[in-house]
């Protein structure tokens, strides 16, 4: 199976790349994998791009591509994802997170390739009090929220295969030799919040988080995990496709928090909570009207797995668990890390 991945230098991108193959040392580069020094055992063919190798905007190099790879299956984890920057670049946002998805869609088409495309919980109002389900109609409240949707509209239009992955809190580590600035997290978005968290606090700076949002936060090694298991499921069937399986999921963690419990359990897992032994993080609560971001967010955006859960592949792990691995693995990233946090020795 021949795949191709469009942002493989992101942190979803980075661990998709180690779940399509597992021999992939996690030391290995971009052009390792180009040059297809890692196959996996299987017939496995992966093809991995960045913003440099493809612009999902321009239609006759999506094209040209596709064409030349003739790939099976195409993943695109490349999108405009600054939420507040959408809203006073409205155009730029429906470029990248409408029309470049409308591209990859009618170019997977020309090939019969399936699509995997991944959007988000902004898709939704936030005026539920359970979790949102597939079937559940979206309403986004922000530019970002409704250019991903029209992305996931033109997929349904366009592709009878297709695979849209709504998740939500994405944090990850980009593997060595991923990012030209060599830092953990997504460079497009200047980190993740896990991260952003762990700066703030070794700068000393007081942290203020809002406490009337609630989600799941998301560990990208977890959500490619399960997503290279939809594709080999559907993809290994006999004829070549399980055409029941294509379709709309929620894949997130499990459980759920507001983004200041969820700083809060950063530092707690760090031996940093604000009652912990170690040292005091200026952690706050504020409200999302305090803050005043420009974008409005859902207040509560939490994804009920149900579709996972009809194929029996809801194992994902809790929001807590995946964040405690995630944090013990950051620190045996062979990435340069960050100083001691507030100068303690570690």
């Amino acid at each position: 199976m021949r795949t191709l991945l469009i942002g493989a230098n992101g942190q979803l991108g980075s661990d998709l790349r180690k779940a399509l193959n597992p021999e992939i040392s996690p030391k290995a580069s971009l052009e390792d994998a180009r040059t297809n020094k890692f196959v996996h055992a299987t017939p496995l063919l992966l093809i991995p791009l960045t913003h440099a190798d493809i612009e999902i905007t321009d239609f006759n190099q999506v094209k040209e591509i596709l064409e030349r790879h003739r790939p099976d299956v195409v993943i695109n984890t490349a999108a405009y994802n600054r939420v507040d920057d959408c809203e006073d670049n409205i155009e730029r946002a429906f470029n990248v997170n409408a029309y470049g998805v409308r591209n990859l869609a009618i170019a997977c088409k020309n090939i019969d390739a399936t699509l995997v495309h991944f959007s988000t919980d902004y898709v939704f109002d936030g005026l539920k009090t359970t979790p949102y389900k597939e079937d559940d109609a979206p309403r986004p409240i922000s530019v970002y929220g409704i250019s991903k949707l029209t992305g996931e509209y033109f997929i349904r239009y366009i592709l009878k295969r297709y695979f849209i992955i709504r998740t939500c809190g994405l944090y990850g580590i980009v593997r060595h030799g991923e990012s030209a600035s060599g830092a953990t997290g997504s460079k497009s978005k200047g980190g993740n919040f896990v991260e952003l968290m762990l700066r703030f606090a070794r700068e000393g700076r007081e942290i203020k988080v809002v406490n009337d949002q609630v989600l799941t936060p998301t560990s990208t090694k977890e959500l490619a995990r399960k997503v290279c298991q939809l594709i080999g499921i559907a993809s290994s069937a006999s004829g070549g496709h399980r055409n029941d399986m294509y379709g709309l999921y929620h894949i997130t963690n499990n459980g759920a928090c507001s983004w200041h419990e969820f700083a809060k359990e950063i530092f707690k897992i760090e031996g940093l909570s604000p009652v912990g032994a170690r040292c005091n993080v200026p952690l706050r609560e504020t409200t999302s009207e305090a803050y005043g971001a420009r974008a409005k967010r859902p207040a509560y955006s939490v994804l009920d797995h149900c579709n996972l859960r009809k194929l029996g592949l809801d194992d994902m792990k809790d929001w807590k668990e995946a964040l405690k691995t995630y944090l013990l693995e950051r620190q045996k990233s062979p990435l340069p890390q960050p100083s001691p946090l507030l100068g303690e020795d570690r």
